[in-house]
């Protein structure tokens, strides 16, 4: 696998997070942990506590292939996340915009949802060119595989569309 110059998701051991951020910067790389407050409660008090806002994730900026290795070389570092045969990277403004998120003293109860639409799930796309109908999850994978009715004509059209196209809509008539 080839990297490519810019921000890498590199995945750490659990609860290795802090400890693996540190030693990156001591190393003079460039890296960045998101970390969110939480109100963690136990049997005698609440505490509020920074916690990673993605678990076991470091993002760290990599300019040469020798800070690729030297980051992976850092105790408690894992692998680079990968998806098939490319290497996980986030944008610049991807970072930036996260940096603001957890930047913000105003913004609380930030939670990651990793949820997909299930099979069966009625949708309505709420972008782009197919923005406005409603639409039926029959698959679900990283492209979601949808069927839109169109009523009038007694058709169903079948496409895979992202899922972030979608927004909550009503239930929608069985196919």
């Amino acid at each position: 696998m080839n990297f490519n110059i810019g921000w890498h998701v590199l995945y750490v051991k659990s609860r290795w997070e802090k400890k693996v951020h540190d030693s990156l910067q001591d190393m003079s790389l460039e890296s960045f942990l998101p970390q969110v407050k939480k109100v963690r409660q136990w049997s005698d008090r609440k505490k509020t506590i920074l916690s990673p806002l993605f678990p076991s994730y470091v993002f760290v900026n990599i300019n040469t292939s020798l800070e690729f290795y030297q980051a992976l070389s850092v105790n408690g570092a894992c692998t680079y996340i990968s998806f098939g045969k490319e290497y996980g990277r986030v944008t610049e403004e991807e970072i930036e915009q996260l940096k603001l998120l957890v930047g913000v003293k105003d913004i609380t109860d930030v939670v990651i949802n990793k949820d997909r639409p299930k099979v069966g799930d009625v949708k309505k796309i709420g972008y782009g060119p197919l923005s406005g109908l409603e639409c039926k999850v029959i698959k679900n994978g990283n492209l979601n595989k949808i069927i839109v009715q169109i009523q009038s004509l007694k058709q169903n059209i079948t496409a895979s569309i992202p899922a972030c196209y979608f927004k909550e809509s009503a239930i929608l008539e069985e196919v």
